[in-house]
């Protein structure tokens, strides 16, 4: 199984840290919040990556050049010119970095993939900035069953805002920032059928309209609901958080 990753984005709305990286490797624990969810998959038996490449892109194929230097010891010998690898932590993961261009929109990245998912019977697909502790083997299974072009996770959004607890006039207590106060919405982590490629005109095609409208319109998309964990990283106050909870040691996402 193959999983499809967005990382091309310029996530203005974090731009204390994007001015210099792409959204997707802002770290959290020291590692790029790519490296946290291809871990997520990776611990599903899902190890063949397609990562959609854009804003600063270089910098992604930079890492990955690199990421058994990164996660392995090693001696370098100047003088004979000789490196020697002692103890490689390198994960099971075959990558293929796609420059989708910096200005595509996240359907038009997907179908400039399409030659890479085309023969799969399905494949999963996200966003490269957020993280969950979503069963991605159960959500799988779901879209098997169901047998539908698409499968979208759908999560309770985390408050932002905590609530009184009231009887009348009188304020009993309080509640700490309570989930879902609009319902279930996307939660970014898709199961699709190849044809679902088909629904996206080109470059200017953003999936979460028109794409998941026309699948939604022709009874193809299914909700996989997932009651757990779910965590956007749109604004540096969330990038905080999940650093919090992941140097806590409590990193609800942290299934491997």
């Amino acid at each position: 199984m193959k999983a499809v990753i967005l990382a091309g984005g310029l996530g203005t709305r974090i731009s204390e840290e994007t001015h210099l990286k792409p959204k997707p490797m802002i770290e959290i624990g020291g590692k790029p919040i790519l490296w946290h969810i291809m871990k997520m998959y990776s611990a599903h038996g899902v190890n063949d990556f397609v990562i959609c490449c854009g804003y600063r892109g270089y910098l992604i194929k930079e890492y990955f050049a690199n990421y058994f230097l990164h996660m392995s010891d090693v001696t370098f010998d100047m003088e004979n010119n000789h490196m020697a690898v002692h103890h490689h932590k390198a994960e099971p993961w075959r990558v293929t970095l796609v420059d989708t261009g910096e200005d595509t929109m996240t359907g038009g990245r997907l179908r400039r993939v399409a030659e890479h998912v085309q023969d799969e019977e399905a494949f999963f697909f996200t966003y490269g900035d957020g993280v969950a502790d979503v069963d991605i083997s159960a959500s799988m299974a779901f879209h098997r069953a169901h047998g539908k072009q698409a499968t979208v996770t759908a999560v309770l959004p985390p408050g932002r805002y905590g609530a009184l607890n009231m009887e009348g006039d009188v304020v009993q207590g309080f509640t700490e920032k309570p989930r879902g106060e609009g319902g279930l919405i996307n939660g970014g982590f898709f199961v699709l059928s190849p044809r679902c490629l088909t629904r996206i005109d080109g470059d200017a095609t953003s999936w979460e309209q028109e794409p998941l409208s026309g699948l939604a319109a022709a009874g193809e998309l299914m909700a996989f609901q997932h009651d757990g964990f779910w965590q956007p990283m749109d604004t540096l106050r969330e990038k905080n958080l999940l650093e919090q909870l992941w140097q806590s040691g409590r990193a609800p996402w942290k299934v491997w």
